[in-house]
């Protein structure tokens, strides 16, 4: 998988004031969860903050990362848990990290890409991907690019659901039941079929 550096500070300052101010001037308050836990077993987390052009090379891509967080010069590895974005502006507010370790398993989406020319797709239909992107568990060092999925035998009028999909080393999270891609009938194959019929 793809990985890319983003560099961050710590955060001293907190609070409503302290965070607007934070955005006005370019950064994001963000928070890293850790694998550390306290006596509680609560994830232990790190206050820090990010430059929105910074955060913006991980958010304005069809690509998925592992980000190599850079934390006053101290590198950590991590996944984007979640984001919050203003409802009016769309510009991020906050951001939560998820700290990785090569031995212990973590979720993440995975974007589909679908291949091969589809036999429904021959006889008129038209191919639709339902689904973007899968919630998948495995180790970091397990995850690929892309779930590739080959469509070639998928007939007019078809569907594949996750159920039908497996990949080595990954356990796939989203429901057996969601529909990832359909051959769907088309006015011009609907016609056809009627004709033959």
């Amino acid at each position: 998988m793809k990985e890319i550096t983003l560099n961050a500070q710590t955060r001293t300052e907190f609070g409503k004031k302290a965070s607007r101010d934070m955005r006005r001037a370019g950064n994001i308050p963000a928070v890293v969860y850790g694998v550390e836990k306290d006596a509680n077993g609560v994830p232990v987390s790190k206050s820090i903050f990010i430059s929105e052009k910074e955060l913006a090379k991980l958010l304005y891509t069809p690509n998925v990362y592992i980000v190599n967080l850079n934390i006053d010069g101290t590198t950590i590895k991590a996944i984007l848990k979640d984001l919050q974005c203003d409802f009016v502006t769309d510009h991020p507010v906050h951001v939560d990290f998820y700290q990785i370790t090569e031995d212990k398993p973590v979720v993440m989406e995975i974007p589909v890409k679908l291949n091969g020319l589809a036999e429904g797709v021959k006889a008129g239909g038209k191919l639709a991907l339902n689904v973007r992107k899968l919630a998948v568990k495995a180790l970091y060092t397990k995850f690929p690019d892309t779930l590739d999925i080959d469509v070639t035998n998928l007939g007019l009028g078809k569907s594949m659901k996750v159920a039908a999909l497996s990949y080595e080393g990954l356990e796939i999270i989203t429901s057996k039941e969601v529909v990832v891609c359909a051959v769907r009938m088309t006015r011009a194959a609907r016609a056809a079929a009627q004709a033959e019929g």
